[in-house]
């Protein structure tokens, strides 16, 4: 018989042949813990776990905890009515938690998601009451709690708590909802997802102690309030688009001082795509009022510095009128700032006020408006705005009042006490049909009037240093107010007024174009003609009249001094030019400087005598000195200019120069036969006399 030993040595040998020849052992896969959810049964985590939701709806009472992560799959929905508690294993935990003096929470290097849904499942936090999130709050940061369980979302995840609370870091592209009217609070925290967030009730994006940064998530469905913070010092900005598909919605800004929200974005109504895509079928839609006021959004801008833009884009924030927008500039620890930062044209179609919620123009906005100088940032307010506040058009940007179209009307609210103007830019007004008032203008921009409709220029503060331009329409001066520091005037139309007022115009720089000025002008500057003056034209020692294309045409008396600058008159010669047109009754009463009545001027090859009573007797008339005409006829006469000079049919000089041979012949004739007579009497009364 074999030993004991030996068999036992044997059958270790055949045990190592076995191992030796057998597959490596794979790793345990993920703990399936479906029985133990539909059986509603508490789960205690031990590391990667996963559930699978059948089709419809599995209610889950049980909770989960222990560590390790949960992965929800299938295609029903699973909703948890328990707050659940777990961590990741500890040899995943990465995070570190960066907090400030106010204090203000900063998440670098975010730990991996200890809650997965996966695409075409959903996972239901809550079922319309407080109960039922997954999170651990280990941080304790006042006033705050941030979730360390953080989550990805490539299906849906519904939020249906009426609590306030938070998911920590977001990841995936699926699609994040919460149900209308439950008033919970979802604080959303920075992250990388890029999918949709249908907001139905109250989302905070950003709070005094921490902020938000979203920058792939593709929309926001917002049907109810959309609110941003900040902490102190930081800017924040979103690029998504807003859609908004259910009446009362809005989007509420607030930031700290030394802080900025940028938003990127646009604004619009949802007609289609739902949930998971909303969208608009049409741009216009934003503008015309949908059937029970669906389509009208709001934003309230609550003492916050907000920018729309970011010099990349020319899709406003906020496009509408006042029937299907509102937007309230209003004072909480500050007044507000709102900036237009955009590298095109964009519309402002509604009104900016103070008022409550869509209630806008119940009161005035407490805020100030920039136009900011990146290139191509051309901003027209279509409607007459209701903010007391400053308008600052930063250098490079314009600013149109009015789109020049009916019903396109802009203006500014100036009857409170911080309106002013600050152009730097280009302020441009172009209404059709309303008419504005504006005192309190500085800066050293260009104003252009460009509607039909008169702007008029008030008040002692109206003092911008760039150029003054009508097209069309009339800019009207009253109450102190002139253009004394404006570096030029034009009226480049026909039909360009300006109205000087009673207090007339003092032209310090220069005037000039094709319009009518009505009312007295004195000229310390440089006026040319073209223009028409309905008044008085006086011109003093220190100005200047420069010959157009046209004469200065003035209806009222005309007193005259200083220069004179002929120089257009040299390039187009002509018999007669006329300089001033006096269309008055009165005579023009003195003379440009070294012009007195009747002095010659040498203006290319053409000599002018100057007159002060020419035309209908009291123009300024230049014509051709005689004494100047008749050194060019004899000019003509010379050998050189002979053969090029016409041959008139109607006088003697058209037969040639025989005639004048002729005429020398004729008188050498009669002059030789006398001589001739009178050596043959001499010779004859001589001794020469037999000899013939």
């Amino acid at each position: 018989m074999r030993s004991q030993t030996h068999k036992t040595a044997a059958a270790v040998g055949a045990l190592v042949a076995l191992l030796a020849s057998a597959p490596p052992a794979r790793a345990a896969g993920p703990r399936d813990v479906t029985a133990d959810v539909l059986a509603d049964r508490d789960v205690t985590l031990t590391g990667d776990t996963v559930v699978t939701v059948p089709p419809g709806t599995t209610t889950y009472d049980g909770v989960f905890r222990g560590k390790g992560t949960l992965t929800v799959r299938g295609t029903g929905t699973l909703v948890l009515t328990k707050d659940s508690d777990f961590t990741l294993p500890s040899t995943r935990q990465r995070v570190r938690i960066l907090g400030g003096n106010h204090p203000r929470v900063t998440t670098t290097a975010a730990d991996p998601p200890a809650v997965t849904v996966e695409r075409g499942a959903t996972l239901q936090y809550g079922n319309g009451g407080t109960t039922g999130l997954i999170g651990h709050f280990p941080y304790g940061t006042p006033a705050f709690r941030l979730n360390q369980d953080n989550i990805r979302v490539d299906g849906t995840l519904r939020l249906s708590l009426r609590s306030a609370y938070n998911l920590g870091t977001v990841s995936g592209s699926g699609l994040i909802t919460q149900p209308r009217f439950l008033w919970g609070t979802w604080d959303l925290t920075s992250g990388p997802f890029a999918g949709v967030i249908d907001n139905g009730t109250q989302t905070n994006a950003g709070r005094p102690e921490y902020a938000t940064s979203l920058p792939n998530v593709r929309k926001v469905l917002n049907q109810g309030t959309w609110t941003v913070d900040t902490p102190l010092g930081e800017t924040v900005v979103q690029r998504m688009d807003f859609y908004q598909r259910e009446y009362g919605s809005d989007i509420n800004v607030q930031s700290r001082p030394g802080s900025k929200v940028i938003l990127t974005g646009q604004y619009s109504w949802a007609n289609q795509g739902g949930d998971t895509n909303p969208s608009l079928s049409d741009p216009a839609l934003n503008w015309t009022p949908a059937h029970k006021n669906v389509n009208k959004r709001g934003t309230n801008i609550k003492g916050a510095n907000v920018q729309w833009g970011d010099g990349t884009t020319n899709r406003i924030f906020m496009p509408g009128t006042a029937k299907t927008v509102y937007i309230n500039l209003l004072a909480a620890r500050s007044r507000s700032l709102l900036t237009f930062d955009y590298d095109g044209p964009v519309t402002l179609g509604a009104p900016i006020g103070g008022g409550r919620f869509h209630d806008t123009l119940s009161a005035p906005g407490a805020g100030d408006i920039v136009i900011k100088g990146t290139k191509g940032n051309d901003v027209t307010f279509a409607a007459v705005q209701f903010y007391d506040g400053a308008t600052t058009v930063e250098k490079g940007a314009v600013l149109r009042l009015g789109s020049g179209e009916p019903g396109g009307d802009g203006g500014l609210y100036t009857r409170g006490g911080h309106y002013r103007i600050v152009n730097d830019g280009s302020l441009v007004v172009d209404n059709t049909r309303t008419s504005l008032t504006l005192p309190r203008i500085s800066g050293s921009g260009s104003l252009t009037q460009a509607g039909r409709a008169t702007t008029t220029l008030t008040g002692g503060s109206v003092a911008y240093t760039g150029e003054t331009t009508v097209t069309r329409g009339t800019l009207a001066l009253r109450g102190g107010a002139t253009l004394a520091h404006s570096r030029g005037i034009r009226l480049t139309s026909t039909g360009a007024r300006l109205d000087a007022g009673p207090a007339g115009l003092r032209v310090v720089s220069s005037l000039s174009g094709k319009g009518t000025v009505a009312g007295s002008v004195v000229n310390d500057g440089v006026v040319t003609g073209g223009l028409r003056v309905a008044g008085d034209y006086t011109q003093s020692a220190k100005g200047e009249l420069v010959l157009g294309a046209r004469p200065l045409k003035v209806s009222g008396a005309v007193r005259l001094a200083g220069d004179l600058d002929l120089a257009a008159a040299g390039t187009r010669p002509a018999r007669t030019v006329t300089v001033l047109d006096h269309q008055g009754g009165a005579r023009t009463t003195g003379a440009f400087k070294g012009l007195k009545e009747g002095t010659r001027i040498e203006l290319a090859d053409t000599t002018y005598r100057i007159t002060y009573r020419g035309g209908d007797g009291n123009d300024v008339v230049l014509t051709t000195d005689p004494a100047s005409a008749a050194a060019r006829v004899r000019s003509a006469t010379a050998p050189t200019a002979q053969a090029a000079a016409p041959r008139p049919t109607d006088t003697a000089e058209g037969l040639g120069w025989w005639p004048y041979v002729l005429a020398l012949g004729l008188l050498g004739g009669l002059a030789v036969t006398p001589a001739l007579g009178m050596w043959g009497r001499r010779d004859g009364g001589g001794r020469h006399a037999a000899d013939r």
